[in-house]
C-alpha cells in the first residue's frame, strides 16, 4: 500500500515509536495522521495534518467511538498502527492486574481494532494493519513473563488476520524490534534486550513504511533477531539451553 493521501491512525502516539511513525507518515504525504493515547502531556503537534485524540485503546466501546469519530471527520481509516504498549517486569508470581494490563493492551487492543475496521476494509478490499509486538514475541524476554507471553499472542493474532484476509485486500505487518530509545527503555540500557544496541525510533519508522509499501509481514529492525529466530526454529531445545545460560550469566 502507498502512503500518500491515506488516513492513518497510530496508537501509543504521544512519544517513542508512535510519534516517529506519525512524523514519517506525514513525510510520506499521508492525508492525515491521528494519534491516539491515554494522555498527551508535554506533547506538541508539529503539523496541521497531525491530530491527537485521547483514547484508552483497551476499552472497546471507547475505541469504537473514536474510530467512528475519525471516519466522520476525515474519511475511512486506511492504515491502523496498533502500537501502544507497556513493560512490567516479573515472573510467574506477577499479579493478575499486571497480566490484565499486558493482555488488554498487547492483545485485545489489536482485536478491538480489527473487529471494528475489517468489515469496512473488506467492502473496499483495501486496508492495512501494523501491529507492534517485539523481538520478545519471536524469542522471549527473560525478565518479564507477562510481556513475553502477550507479545507472542500478538504475533499469533496478526498471523491469523494475514492468513484469513490477506487475499481479500487487507495487509498486515507485525513489528518486532529489540530495544528502541523510548520512555519504555529509559534506564534499561544494560538489559538483555539492549545487548545488540538500541535503535532510534525514526529508523524503526522507516522500516515500517518500507514494509507497508512492500507488503512485508515481519518487520525486524534489528537484523540479528532473524538469526536468533532461525536458530530457535532449527533446534528449539538448544535455543532454550542457550537462553538458560544467558539468563544465568546476566543474573550472576
Amino acid at each position: 500500500m502507498e502512503i500518500e493521501n491515506k488516513v492513518v491512525v497510530v496508537t501509543g502516539g504521544s512519544g517513542g515509536i508512535g510519534q516517529a511513525l506519525a512524523n514519517t507518515f506525514i513525510n510520506e504525504n499521508a492525508k492525515v495522521v491521528i494519534l491516539l493515547d491515554i494522555n498527551f502531556d508535554h506533547f506538541e503537534l508539529e503539523n496541521n495534518n497531525l491530530i491527537s485524540k485521547i483514547c484508552d485503546v483497551t476499552d472497546e466501546k471507547e475505541l469504537i467511538r473514536i474510530i467512528d469519530e475519525i471516519n466522520l471527520e476525515f474519511g475511512l481509516i486506511d492504515i491502523f498502527c496498533s502500537n501502544a504498549g507497556i513493560l512490567s517486569l516479573g515472573n510467574e508470581q506477577s499479579s493478575i492486574d499486571d497480566w490484565n494490563k499486558n493482555w488488554n493492551l498487547h492483545v485485545m487492543s489489536h482485536v478491538f481494532a480489527a473487529k471494528k475496521l475489517i468489515p469496512d476494509m473488506l467492502k473496499r478490499r483495501s486496508g492495512y494493519f501494523v501491529n507492534t509486538s517485539s523481538a520478545a514475541g519471536l524469542l522471549n524476554h527473560i525478565d518479564s513473563v507477562t510481556y513475553s507471553t502477550t507479545k507472542h499472542a500478538a504475533i499469533g493474532f496478526a498471523e491469523w488476520i494475514a492468513i484469513t484476509y490477506g487475499k481479500r485486500g487487507i495487509g498486515v505487518s507485525i513489528l518486532c524490534p529489540q530495544a528502541v530509545e523510548t520512555a519504555m527503555t529509559k534506564g534499561r540500557e544494560n538489559e538483555v534486550s539492549a545487548l545488540d544496541g538500541m535503535m532510534k525510533p525514526e529508523q524503526v519508522a522507516l522500516d515500517v513504511i518500507k514494509a507497508i509499501k512492500e507488503g512485508t509481514f515481519l518487520i525486524s529492525p534489528h537484523k540479528q533477531v532473524l538469526g536468533y529466530f532461525q536458530n530457535k526454529a532449527n533446534n528449539y531445545s538448544r535455543w532454550i539451553g542457550g537462553m538458560q545460560k544467558l539468563r544465568q550469566k546476566l543474573k550472576s
